[in-house]
């Protein structure tokens, strides 16, 4: 296959040498002239993908196009050019706003059975900082749009919500803060799971994944939100949750011609399920912590996606645990902070392709692997097993091999699933049989 990656910072890294490794041709068009150093000397790069439009052409059906974000055109740009004949994947201009328009997505939920009632959304800061005097109590603040980071999001502890209420009016009084559109979303207690499956512009592909990720920088849910630090997967018992939460999307994604992977994530209680947001695309790091149990390489799950006729894809059961492994300056990105780049990753033993998935990292004149990018996602690193326990004892065995300068990571990943999530999830009847 010719394979043509449009990313703006190459996050799906070990997706494209997974690629290489199999055989097949490969380019990525990194926008971000600051993370053009990512994957250099491990994969090829060109300036501008539509100038490689005419390569892609030439293989017929064994060219694809693969887009990463879900940045604002993004979507649209696939759309037209599935229209005109490319194979294409990655979203679509209808997953773009499932994601960035959390009040759409929200509403449509409603229509769709799940809770309504507990999300508003504003155009102006002081409007939000007067419905919260007006109904005090704990709120989660979310932006709208493609240019927010995970740290904008903020869940407030104040039992009044006068932490929310001064975050807004602050980054109100801070002119290179956009601050609106956003919702406020009551604080829902109970346990935080995702569903996520791959679609191929039909249907869902079978079996379809739940997750648990750790959003925080630090060990105990401490610190900023990060987007993810590590993530425990399993392909096993999920149908149950799936048919009440992702499933009723097909007719939607089917009717806009989508095809990549779609996740919804939900906190789980007695009161039912209560979805948070779609990611509309491969999310980072979740790709890898899947890769592990599924028994298809990446370029035969890209066939099935691509085939509206298929149905399903092999997978192993039992759990994969996957460690984000950072350097500075994540969370934060360089255009914020200045960091060096080009510093030493070392790998004491065998490298497993399989378990060790290259993030931010790109080769120096020497040949040596080194730090690279915009924001030290460095890499992932993985472990599975027939239960978390092993799965986490895998992953952390592997950790351990990896040192560069500066290197940071959870080391609590999966131990509150562990100790209580997953029992009080499967007592509340989540799990298949």
């Amino acid at each position: 296959m010719r394979i043509l990656g449009v990313t703006e910072t190459c996050d799906l890294g070990a997706v494209y040498l997974a690629l290489l490794a199999e055989g097949h041709e490969v380019k990525v068009a990194i926008s971000e002239p600051l993370a053009r150093g990512t994957l250099a000397g491990l994969c090829p790069q060109t300036s501008d993908w539509r100038a490689e439009l005419g390569w892609l052409r030439e293989a017929g059906d064994q060219g694809l196009i693969l887009f990463e974000s879900v940045s604002e055109g993004f979507g649209a740009q696939q759309d037209a050019l599935r229209a005109d004949g490319f194979q294409v994947i990655g979203g679509s201009a209808y997953g773009d706003r499932l994601e960035n328009d959390r009040y759409f997505a929200q509403s449509l939920l409603g229509e769709l059975g799940f809770p309504r009632g507990h999300v508003w959304s504003f155009e102006e800061t002081s409007r939000g900082v007067d419905f919260i005097r007006g109904r005090p109590r704990r709120y989660v603040l979310k932006y709208s749009g493609a240019d927010h980071a995970s740290s904008d999001t903020y869940v407030g502890r104040a039992p009044d919500g006068g932490d929310v209420a001064a975050l807004l009016a602050a980054r109100a009084s801070d002119d290179t803060s956009r601050v609106a559109p956003f919702i406020l979303m009551d604080v829902i207690d109970g346990v935080e799971m995702g569903v996520g499956a791959y679609f191929n512009g039909e249907r869902f592909l079978q079996p379809a994944c739940l997750d648990w990720e750790h959003k925080r920088f630090f060990p105990g849910d401490l610190g900023e939100l990060t987007g993810e630090m590590g993530t425990v997967v399993t392909y096993s018992g999920t149908n149950s949750f799936f048919e009440r939460t992702l499933q009723k999307l097909e007719p939607h994604l089917r009717r806009h011609r989508h095809v990549g992977y779609v996740n919804l994530n939900t906190i789980v209680n007695e009161d039912g399920i209560w979805p948070l947001e779609f990611s509309c695309r491969f999310g980072y790091p979740g790709f890898a912590i899947l890769a592990p149990l599924q028994r298809a390489s990446w370029s035969e799950l890209f066939k099935l996606m691509l085939e509206p006729a298929s149905a399903a894809f092999p997978a192993s059961p039992g759990f994969c645990v996957g460690v984000v492994l950072t350097t500075p300056p994540f969370p934060y990105s360089r255009k914020q902070i200045a960091e060096p780049i080009g510093l030493p990753v070392l790998i004491d033993g065998p490298l497993e392709p399989r378990h060790f998935h290259f993030g931010e990292v790109g080769l120096n004149p020497s040949g040596q692997l080194v730090t690279s990018g915009l924001y030290g996602w460095t890499m992932v690193v993985t472990g599975e097993g027939p239960t978390i326990e092993q799965a986490k004892a895998e992953a952390y065995g592997r950790v351990a091999r990896v040192t560069a300068p500066n290197l940071r990571y959870r080391s609590d990943i999966g131990e509150r699933l562990i100790a209580r999530d997953l029992r009080e999830v499967a007592r509340l009847g989540l799990l298949d049989p």
